[in-house]
């Protein structure tokens, strides 16, 4: 008995499993481990594969949300080690909202890697890749980062750059603030609190292999230089997100410039910036602008040995990293739906 064209053209158009590879672009092993339930396939190909095969009709549709579900992604969060608190807070929150997490289908995993380093940091990311499905890190601008993002992006993972991004590397996307925007903003406020008489202020950064540390140097000088003339700036020390340095490096340009009228904290290790202001008896006479509200910030300002703090929510980086990730598990753009995230300004009047 001949079948009817049309039922010949039905049978032709029933999909593989060569064609749901295909689709999804992977290996016909690939597909068969993911459709068999057996481990060893990344949660997001796993998706990739379950959205093609459903698209092609080769399951019903209805298997991609069991499949989600039964199959958390699992994401490194990679942070530097040190006495940078906000960081530390960000670890830890990411810690405390593991069931929000888990709630969208992700295990988070927390590793503190050594400030500084890219090699330490490039061997983390390689490291972790092995078994994350994805990772979020405060980058450091260095050919070996960017060496270690690219081979990650060539093999399926997708990293996200927190706070400090990089450039020219097959990043997902940065979460973090403008930073060159950051910096303007706090030679605005310095500039306003010093006001128009010729003052002297100096910096004191992380480190400037951060990009965001550099952009927040660049915007606050050239922000002074167009509006301010009467500042000097006297120059920039490097204290690593250490207190204790930091500490150090605040004493010393007080020595050099008694008449020091403000200092900018571009990074972390604020205790340290604040302690040597307080122990020289300058908190009233000495604007201090810095970054991060926590509770060493949040002293200072209530004392008044700071007078602003530039800050992003941590619970707000948080949610958009889940956002990101599950954009990326599920085919989307990693950007779809993702608000760009906003600095707030915290004076003592305001304190949350």
């Amino acid at each position: 008995m001949l079948l009817e064209p049309t039922e010949q053209s039905e049978i032709s158009r029933r999909p593989t499993i060569v064609d749901v590879a295909q689709h999804a672009g992977v290996s016909t092993a690939t597909v068969d481990r993911v459709l068999n339930g057996r481990q060893g396939v990344r949660a997001p190909t796993v998706q990739r594969v379950m959205r093609s095969a459903a698209q092609l009709g080769y399951v019903e549709g209805d298997m991609l949300g069991e499949t989600a579900a039964t199959a958390p992604a699992n994401i490194s969060f990679l942070l530097p080690a040190g006495t940078n608190r906000y960081l530390t807070h960000l670890g830890k929150l990411v810690v405390e909202q593991t069931p929000l997490f888990q709630k969208h289908g992700i295990k988070p995993t927390v590793e503190y890697i050594k400030s500084f380093s890219p090699d330490a940091l490039a061997a983390a990311m390689l490291r972790h890749g092995k078994s994350a499905d994805g990772i979020a890190f405060m980058a450091l601008e260095h050919p070996t980062v960017r060496e270690a993002v690219n081979r990650l992006a060539e093999k399926g993972v997708p990293t996200v750059t927190l706070i400090s991004d990089i450039a020219n590397a097959q990043r997902s996307m940065y979460l973090g603030l403008d930073n060159r925007s950051i910096g303007r903003l706090a030679g605005y406020l310095i500039a306003r609190f010093v006001g128009n008489t010729p003052a002297k202020v100096a910096m004191i950064a992380g480190s400037l292999s951060y990009r965001a540390h550099e952009e927040r140097e660049m915007g606050f000088l050239h922000v002074l230089q167009e509006s301010h003339p009467n500042i000097e700036v006297v120059g920039i020390r490097e204290g690593h997100d250490d207190e204790a340095l930091n500490y150090r490096q605040m004493r010393m340009l007080l020595s050099q410039h008694p008449d020091l009228a403000g200092i900018y904290n571009i990074g972390g290790g604020a205790s340290g910036v604040g302690k040597a202001i307080k122990d020289a008896r300058r908190e009233q006479s000495l604007v201090f602008i810095g970054h991060g509200l926590t509770p060493d910030t949040r002293a200072f300002l209530i004392d008044g040995t700071m007078d602003a703090v530039i800050t992003q929510n941590p619970g707000e980086t948080i949610n958009r990293a889940i956002r990101v990730f599950n954009n990326l598990r599920e085919g989307r753009p990693a950007e779809e739906d993702i608000d760009p995230l906003r600095s707030e300004v915290i004076f003592r009047e305001n304190l949350p």
